[in-house]
Formats: structure tokens, sequence, C-alpha cells
């Protein structure tokens, strides 16, 4: 093989990646127009599945990739403002005491209830033992502690 042989095709060559250069970098310019008339965000990932490129070709070329992550960033929604930290910590706080008010509240009551149905049982007790005094056949039950909830 002859210089010029490898010469000549090795200009080929680099004619035909530039020309298939050029092709892929209209295809993604004209994907980044369909999804803005579409009103579709702009991300690498979207370009590449519409235009039918490689992330690598999108991302080694620099104002197609310039342009993706400014059309990506104007997208991004503002993020609300966050509360001051002292307004925060204020209603953290109170939440904070309501909840333990409550815990305490249901505690008691919780304990009220279980000391009125001790007393129940101890009451329903007498009264079947008096009832079999009587001559009633009703048989006893054996007395059942009560467990926690």
């Amino acid at each position: 093989m002859t210089n010029d042989a490898r010469a000549k095709r090795t200009q080929t060559l680099a004619a035909a990646a530039k020309a298939k250069s050029h092709v892929k970098t209209q295809a993604a310019e004209k994907a980044i127009r369909t999804l803005v008339k579409r009103g579709e965000s702009i991300t690498f990932q979207a370009v590449q599945r519409e235009a039918d490129v490689s992330h690598a070709f999108l991302y080694n070329h620099p104002d197609l990739r310039g342009r993706i992550e400014r059309l990506r960033a104007q997208a991004r929604p503002v993020p609300a403002p966050t509360p001051p930290a002292d307004e925060q910590s204020t209603l953290v706080l109170a939440l904070t005491g309501q909840i333990t008010r409550l815990k305490k509240q249901h505690r008691e009551e919780v304990q009220a209830l279980r000391d009125a149905l001790e007393q129940a049982h101890g009451e329903n007790l007498d009264l079947r033992r008096e009832l079999a005094r009587r001559g009633g056949d009703v048989p006893v039950p054996r007395a059942r502690t009560i467990g926690p909830c």
C-alpha cells in the first residue's frame, strides 16, 4: 500500500466521521427544539432518546452540552423559601410540648380505665360468690390479671 492511498483513505474516513458528527449534531438540536415545543424537561437522557445519539456524544460536544445544561437549569422549579430557623424551632417546640401533654393525658386515662376495670372485676367476683353462697349454681371463674395494652 502506498502512502498516497493511505492518505486518501484517512481523508475519506475523516470526512465520513465529520459528516456523521454533523448529522448527529443536527439531530440533537432538532430534538432539543422538539422537547421545548412539547414542554418536556430538557435532560441529557431526554435529548439522547429523542435524537438517538449517545450520552457521550452529548457530553463531549461543548455547544450541545452547554445548551442542555442551561435549559435544564431554567426548567428546575425554584424551591420554596424555608422559614427562618427561629420560627421553625418555635413551631417544633410548641408541637413537642403539645405531644407531651397529650401522651401524659392518654397514660392517665388508660390507668383510670384499668383501675375501674379492676374494681368492676372485683365487684363481679363478690357478687358471684354471694350468689353461690345463697344457693345459686353459678360457677365462680378464676380471677385474671389485666395486662398492659
